[in-house]
């Protein structure tokens, strides 16, 4: 109860400051794309339901001759790439906070198409509504691997307290500012998770 009253208070008494970000960002990103500023994406959330977040495009969506999707480094635009290295393109998911299906600190909600990969003990992260931020987030974000971003979000889990999360909030914004872990060595953001190595605990 404590975690969502904080949620709604921050989230709220920001509210004429975010949105106001949100509707410039929107607009630019409109000028650049001449699209849809916004898009959904379904992932899992609290319990392995599947939510839908909302999140501001910072990729075109260029395919090959084959009909499929390039490289996110062959797609994400400038505007875009300065969007994410600020996490303003997460602004949209404010809104997913407000409905409830996310908090501004937890496990970060992944694709829906990775329930199935866990393995049990990675499962676990999703005892908790899905983060805006979270412990793995400060501690790495994209530039560490699957396996160490699941320990630490089920490290999360079992230590979650109201001042780890004003201190997740706080080293977020210092995360942000210095533009620390974006992406993965050798890519543009972090490559898509295909399964432990290990599954001796996958049911």
């Amino acid at each position: 109860m404590l975690k969502r009253i904080l949620d709604l208070i921050l989230v709220l008494g920001t509210l004429p400051i975010w949105s106001c970000v949100l509707l410039v960002s929107s607009f630019i990103v409109w000028l650049d794309l001449k699209k849809s500023p916004f898009f959904t994406q379904e992932r899992g959330g609290k319990d392995g339901r599947v939510i839908t977040i909302f999140k501001l495009k910072t990729m075109t969506d260029e395919r090959d001759e084959n009909g499929d999707l390039l490289e996110d480094k062959y797609r994400i635009t400038r505007i875009g790439n300065i969007f994410r290295k600020l996490s303003i393109d997460e602004l949209p998911s404010l809104v997913n906070i407000l409905k409830g299906d996310m908090s501004l600190v937890g496990p970060r909600p992944f694709l829906k198409e990775y329930l199935t990969l866990y393995t049990d003990e990675q499962k676990r992260r999703h005892e908790m509504l899905p983060g805006l931020t979270g412990w793995a987030q400060i501690n790495g974000r994209n530039a560490i691997t699957w396996e160490e971003r699941f320990e630490l979000d089920t490290w999360y889990v079992d230590n979650q307290s109201l001042w780890l999360d004003v201190k997740i909030l706080f080293k977020t914004v210092k995360k942000v500012l210095i533009k620390d872990g974006i992406s993965a060595d050798g890519e543009a953001t972090m490559s898509k998770f295909t399964g432990s190595t290990n599954k001796i605990n996958q049911k």
